[in-house]
């Protein structure tokens, strides 16, 4: 993860009403870290949705998207202050997203993150933590020590 994220990169009690004001506020972090323009990062997340719903189940969903002109994979994580309807496929609302965005040559890659971040989330006390977490370098440290203390 520590490859993934940044304190910078981590909202830690995000006040969204719905799905499309989530992705946008997610968007506009990510602008600000990757240099991207906000509207081709909220237009690729848009995009994505409209294939299929990024709500994973069990109030997690994780929305990506490639863009050209990344230098890596960047990753955005937000906490809600209040789960919202998002779409997911056990119909239950979220309170935790993890945005992905890779570079659109990045093909293994972007899949790696992306199956590094569903293993991560998938661990329910993990999820627990994250939820009772208020502070962006509490949660920061969740994310990054958890993967650190199982890859030794």
């Amino acid at each position: 993860m520590l490859d993934l994220i940044t304190p910078h990169a981590i909202l830690p009690n995000l006040k969204a009403g719905s799905k499309k004001q989530a992705l946008q506020d997610l968007a506009r972090k990510a602008s600000e870290l990757t240099g991207q323009h906000e509207r081709a990062i909220f237009d690729v997340l848009l995009e994505r949705e409209r294939l299929g719903t990024t709500g994973v189940g069990h109030g997690i969903a994780i929305p990506h998207g490639k863009l050209p002109n990344l230098d890596r994979v960047h990753g955005v994580f937000a906490r809600l202050e209040r789960p919202i309807d998002f779409d997911a496929i056990d119909e239950q609302p979220v309170d935790l997203i993890f945005l992905l965005l890779a570079p659109d040559h990045a093909g293994a890659d972007h899949l790696k993150a992306l199956a590094r971040v569903s293993r991560l989330l998938r661990d329910q006390s993990m999820c627990e933590k994250l939820r009772g977490s208020d502070s962006a370098d509490a949660i920061y440290a969740l994310l990054t020590q958890h993967e650190a203390s199982h890859a030794a």
